[in-house]
């Protein structure tokens, strides 16, 4: 079969390394990231996104977190909103205008994970994902907080998952996609569904599988070795990515590989 459209980077290749020097050099020009998420229980995501974006770039960032964090972060993050939440300690159903606020000010906007299981916080990203149209990149539990809106998470245009091969499994067949995915699946199986998957839906796809990173846009699908899997699921990819699709936006496919390929 004709894989035209997988690219395959052998360790030391840096692919669209041209996109480097595409940065902006001025801090003003470098974009605007909101970062959405935490709970009372939860809000290592939130700090980890924070760090890795500043040192990814970004040109100004700013985090909506619930109020019951003030207490932990209020000295960490700067330029944080510390919006409604609810006695669990998550966002309640109040936090959405500052969140739409910030979906407004920001060029992307990063769901980084640490969301809980709260509906009202469902409920809130579910409004915010179908009435904006600001790009926006989601991973860890965002996704199962999600789960009731599938649809939501395939079809939004600039919207990219960085999701686990589970996670991505599940999203798959409760959209009843005819092709699944299974774990034991060779790697040229998965990247031919994604290629795929890709060409039916908008979404960037980030997910690992087999200890490679596989990353598929527009029926492009790049893969290759990621010996840091921890990246992933402590949200430093996510971010990584966030910032690049921010400063290349009529590149996604090449800013998402470029910023994860070593």
């Amino acid at each position: 079969m004709d894989y035209a459209y997988w690219l395959r980077p052998k360790p030391g290749d840096k692919p669209f390394s041209e996109l480097e020097w595409e940065k902006p050099e001025r801090r003003d020009q470098r974009g605007r990231l909101a970062i959405i998420g935490g709970t009372k229980l939860g809000f290592a995501a939130v700090a980890t996104s924070y760090s890795e974006t500043v040192a990814a770039g970004a040109g100004e960032i700013r985090a909506v977190l619930p109020d019951a964090l003030q207490p932990l972060l209020g000295r960490t993050i700067s330029d944080a909103i510390f919006t409604s939440s609810n006695k669990i300690g998550a966002f309640d159903a109040k936090a959405e205008n500052d969140m739409r606020a910030i979906y407004d000010w920001a060029d992307i906007v990063l769901l980084p994970g640490d969301a809980g299981r709260n509906s009202e916080t469902a409920i809130c990203f579910e409004h915010l994902l179908t009435n904006n149209d600001t790009p926006v990149v989601i991973t860890r539990d965002t996704i199962d907080l999600l789960r009731a809106s599938p649809a939501l998470l395939l079809e939004r245009p600039q919207t990219a998952l960085v999701i686990s091969f589970a996670q991505l499994q599940k999203l798959l067949q409760s959209v009843y996609f005819p092709r699944g995915i299974v774990f034991s699946m060779h790697l040229s199986q998965l990247v031919e569904t994604l290629h795929k998957v890709t060409l039916s839906y908008p979404a960037l796809i980030v997910t690992y599988h087999s200890e490679q990173l596989i990353i598929a846009y527009g029926g492009k699908v790049a893969s290759f070795a990621y010996e840091m899997p921890m990246r992933i699921w402590r949200g430093s990819t996510a971010s990584s990515i966030a910032v690049a699709l921010m400063q290349h936006p009529s590149k996604w496919f090449e800013a998402a590989v470029q910023a994860t390929a070593y």
